[in-house]
């Protein structure tokens, strides 16, 4: 999975420093590729809202996310490549690594 870090956002909420044609480009590429499995660009950090339940049970429901932070997750791709090299390939392709940071992860296998 490869999780868009974005340092800062633009007045429209996306990843400053890439334009829409980026993206559009990037999500070609990927597709061509071969290697899509899903990916999404979540909605402005505004619409977050962030659950939590202490251990006596008690819910805690606050508007926003849960810790102030400069970077913000803007959105993910998960892909199906053979290794950790060729993830850190297309991670390095990605538009969001130009003025932030992918993350690199891979998605738990529960039934290995």
């Amino acid at each position: 999975m490869l999780l868009i870090m974005a340092n800062s956002v633009d007045d429209n909420g996306g990843a400053a420093g890439c334009t829409v044609e980026d993206w559009m480009a990037y999500d070609k590429e990927v597709q061509d590729a071969g290697i899509m499995v899903s990916g999404e660009s979540l909605a402005d950090l505004v619409t977050a809202t962030t659950v939590q339940v202490a251990a006596d049970g008690a819910r805690t429901v606050t508007d926003g996310p849960f810790a102030e932070t400069r970077e913000v997750l803007g959105g993910f791709y998960v892909i199906d490549v053979p290794d950790l090299d060729v993830a850190l390939d297309w991670a390095a392709r990605c538009p969001g690594a130009r003025d932030g940071a992918i993350v690199v992860r891979p998605v738990a296998d529960f039934g290995a």
